[in-house]
This record gives C-alpha cells, structure tokens and sequence, in this order.
C-alpha cells in the first residue's frame, strides 16, 4: 500500500459579483460564468438541452473518450456542438447577449473524440462578451438552436439583438 499522501486538486472557483469588493487584492481578474449555460445541440439525435457539466467539459457526451485535437483521428465521430449562451439584462428584460457554437465530435464506440479547446476558450470568451458567433454551425443544428431557445424564452428571444437571428434563422 503507498502511504504518500495526494495532493488536493486544483478547483476553478465560479465567483459570484464581486467578490473582492474593490479592494483589488486576490480574485481581482476573474470572470463571473453566473450567466452562462451550455445548451448541447445533436443534430444526430434532433434536440438540444441545457448541459451545465460542459462548462467544466464533464458533459454526458464528454466523458469516457479520449480527445484528440486532430479532427482526421476521429472520422467517425458524431457532430454535436456545444453552445454558450450568455444571458444579460436589457431595457426591455433578459436576452440572450452573447452565443458562440463549438464543435465536438465523439466516436463512442472506439472511445475517441476530437475538441479544438483553444477554440472552446474563444467561443467561451467572445460569449461572455456579447458575441454573437453561429454562422459556421450546419444549418440542422442552428434550426435546432433556434428552437430551443425560443421555446426556452420567447420574450428572450424577441428582446436579443438582431444579429443573432440573422445567423440562426435559415435564409
């Protein structure tokens, strides 16, 4: 039996406003993910939902592969996209301010999958910032993004900026 003791794990901390109430010593720099959620859109199994794990990429569809940043090393794998949809609140309520889509393929079967995590931060990122990045999604999935998030809040829906419904509504 090993008598070495382990060390405890690093654990990301989800501050909750601000924390450090302007004194400006430790936490000063962190962000605030309050107002973020994943939403998992399959576009193989026709559905999207909301998926808070992936924010820590412990979804169900996360889990047990192994990852690959080489998308050719997983030719098989099922598209979904992971979806970050920040919330903020306007003049005229809620809305979805920022949503930026990233894509994940998993081979389940042999245990593989391919995630760009550079590209996750940024699509993370630009959705904290308001941005509005959908575009590159398969026109299946924006449709089902679309759906759930009018179906989630259609008053949401309605207050959120203009680019955002260019992008997902189907031309």
């Amino acid at each position: 039996m090993d008598n070495k003791k382990q060390k405890p794990k690093q654990q990301f901390t989800i501050l909750k406003d601000d924390s450090t109430d302007g004194h400006g010593g430790y936490g000063i720099g962190s962000i605030s993910l309050e107002n973020m959620s994943s939403v998992i859109v399959d576009p193989t199994e026709e559905r999207a939902y909301v998926d808070m794990d992936a924010m820590h990429a412990r979804s169900d569809i996360e889990r047990r592969v192994r990852y690959s940043s080489d998308k050719t090393e997983v030719p098989d794998g099922l598209l979904y996209w992971i979806v970050w949809v920040t919330v903020e609140r306007g003049e005229n309520g809620p809305y979805y301010a920022g949503v930026a889509g990233s894509e994940l393929r998993v081979d389940r079967p042999n245990k593989r999958a391919y995630k760009s995590m550079a590209e996750h931060v940024k699509h993370m990122e630009g959705s904290l910032k308001g941005k509005i990045f959908v575009e590159h999604m398969d026109n299946a999935s924006k449709q089902l993004l679309q759906d759930f998030l009018t179906e989630f809040d259609q008053d949401m829906w309605e207050n959120s900026e203009d680019e955002l419904k260019e992008q997902l509504i189907q031309k």
